[in-house]
């Protein structure tokens, strides 16, 4: 287990239900993230920060748009890792990705760029887990935790084949699709947190389409917490960091008051 997954372990022994915001580096320029980083940072146990791409195969419209927007200024993947190293503070940062910029540097010359630049886990959403144990080495070695997505098609027997390489958290899909707001939780988000609780004893946390504390709390639920991505993408791009800090504080409440009466 890394130290992020340690550390995860050990909040959600304390009662507390996992909280991981999702921005997208640069988004809408590079003062305006590293704002809404500080203002979300308090109320999350990790940010995931996403890194824009020309071909994001899971991002919704909002994500997507947002990823483009950063490219078109001229901020590309590997200067928007480069971008986390500016960010202040004690919160605990994962980097979201897809493999091409990552094949493009090298994974060993990646895996040390992300932790230079104080990222502490690493998602990557379109490596097969068949072709991720080359990465999966490099984050062990770098002290990177490795966390892996679970669709709610997935086999038992792949569940916990999936779910065993997870050393951060395994990060659940609630509905097949890319990301974004929706109006309802997926009915399968239920579903695949089970066949994970089944596998693994490692923090399970829910993402794609929580989209509101009252979402957090039904998602969270069944799993040890959640990941907003694309309402808290849309606040700051509409409406700036404020907002989306009121937003981070908002969802940080509704979970909060899931916890058991001590």
């Amino acid at each position: 287990m890394s130290e992020l997954g340690e550390f995860l372990v050990s909040r959600r022994a304390e009662g507390r239900k996992l909280f991981v915001p999702y921005l997208m580096s640069g988004a809408p320029d590079d003062a305006s993230f590293i704002a809404a980083f500080e203002a979300v940072a308090p109320f999350a146990d990790a940010v995931e920060v996403g890194l824009p791409f020309s071909d994001p195969l899971m991002d919704g419209p909002v994500i997507a748009a947002a990823g483009e927007r950063v490219l078109r200024r001229g901020l590309g993947p590997l200067a928007a890792l480069d971008l986390a190293a500016r960010l202040e503070g004690s919160a605990r940062r994962v980097v979201m990705t897809y493999y091409n910029p990552i094949h493009r540097i090298g994974e060993a010359a990646f895996c040390r760029r992300a932790v230079d630049a104080g990222i502490v886990g690493l998602i990557v959403p379109d490596l097969p887990l068949e072709e991720s144990a080359s990465l999966r080495g490099c984050c062990q070695d770098h002290g990177l935790a490795w966390i892996p997505l679970v669709a709610p098609t997935s086999s038992a027997d792949r569940v916990a084949r999936i779910t065993d390489t997870a050393t951060g958290f395994v990060y659940a899909v609630s509905t097949l699709g890319v990301t974004g707001t929706r109006a309802a939780l997926s009915e399968r988000a239920a579903q695949v947190v089970a066949a994970c609780r089944e596998a693994t004893d490692k923090p399970v946390l829910i993402g794609i389409g929580v989209s509101n504390p009252d979402q957090a709390v039904a998602a969270a639920t069944d799993a040890d917490g959640v990941v907003v991505g694309s309402a808290l993408v849309r606040l700051v791009d509409e409406e700036g960091a404020e907002p989306a800090g009121d937003f981070a504080r908002s969802v940080r409440a509704a979970l909060d008051a899931m916890a058991p009466a001590s």
